[in-house]
């Protein structure tokens, strides 16, 4: 509701697979449940596309899904007018360190863009099903400007990301980054391996010093000399909360006079980071 009045070109909805969790019964015993965020991403996109008014893109993970259940997913997505969809193979599960593809599942997300697209030409899993109506999905993929974890080096990560594209995907947006050399650096390598598809460039405003240890952790990237330097000197919230507005005001600003299509934010949850940005910037 806070960025609404910035008109965005969409809004993402992210997903997440269900998680089996432990609870102790009465008698001591543990007894084992399947748990799914509530409510789940389809539901939360049409919500937002048509009280706001604003074209959402949902995420779809191959993480907890089989083929069938992807599939009526999408069915569902297209019968409520959502036709932006973000392919992503999705997480381990928390404290699983392997990505398992569940039976009848997808290990790559190159393989759910096929599927995609295949509902896209009216090729559903029931080759019988008669009178199969085409969907119109726009199709983004997730590319890395300094690698995927599980990748051995760049130059494979971006072998395996055209394949997405070469799959059906239609663009690209990146994970965030806090060093604009390091997404020309990616653009041009996409480029040179064939890629044309949009890359739109992901940012975040830095929102506390903890985000120093946890965001590298968590998202695999680095922080730039400079800016870690700005941030640990920096005594008061407000005064960080500062130094990552103007670093992403920074960022973007360059990011769009280079050319970049667009920029996507990742709000995690605090909006007024990224409220302040946007107002910086246009």
């Amino acid at each position: 509701r806070q960025l609404s009045q910035f008109e965005p070109a969409y809004i993402n909805v992210t997903n997440h697979q269900q998680e089996v969790v432990y609870l102790e019964r009465p008698d001591g015993l543990l007894e084992r449940r399947t748990v799914r965020k509530r409510p789940g991403t389809i539901a939360l996109s049409a919500l937002i596309q048509y009280t706001f008014n604003i074209p959402v893109v949902a995420h779809l993970i191959c993480g907890g899904m089989d083929q069938d259940q992807l599939e009526d997913a999408l069915v569902e997505l297209n019968f409520l007018g959502i036709e932006n969809v973000l392919a992503l193979r999705g997480d381990p599960p928390n404290g699983e360190k392997r990505f398992v593809p569940v039976k009848g599942g997808y290990e790559h997300s190159s393989e759910l863009v096929s599927q995609i697209n295949d509902l896209n030409m009216g090729r559903y899993l029931d080759q019988n099903l008669q009178n199969a109506r085409k969907t119109h999905f726009c199709i983004g993929v997730a590319g890395y400007p300094e690698k995927h974890a599980e990748a051995p080096n760049l130059e494979r990560d971006i072998e395996m990301l055209k394949h997405k594209v070469d799959s059906g995907a239609h663009y690209i947006v990146t994970q965030m980054f806090f060093d604009n050399a390091v997404y020309y650096r990616f653009v041009d390598a996409c480029r040179k391996a064939g890629i044309t598809v949009p890359i739109i460039p992901g940012l975040k405003p830095i929102g506390s010093k903890r985000d120093l240890a946890t965001i590298p952790q968590t998202f695999h990237v680095d922080f730039p000399s400079e800016l870690v330097e700005q941030l640990t000197k920096a005594t008061k919230l407000a005064e960080i909360h500062e130094i990552g507005v103007h670093w992403c005001t920074l960022q973007t600003k360059d990011l769009l006079a280079h050319g970049a299509p667009s920029v996507h934010f990742y709000t995690l949850g605090k909006a007024e980071s990224v409220a302040s940005v946007v107002r910086s910037c246009y």
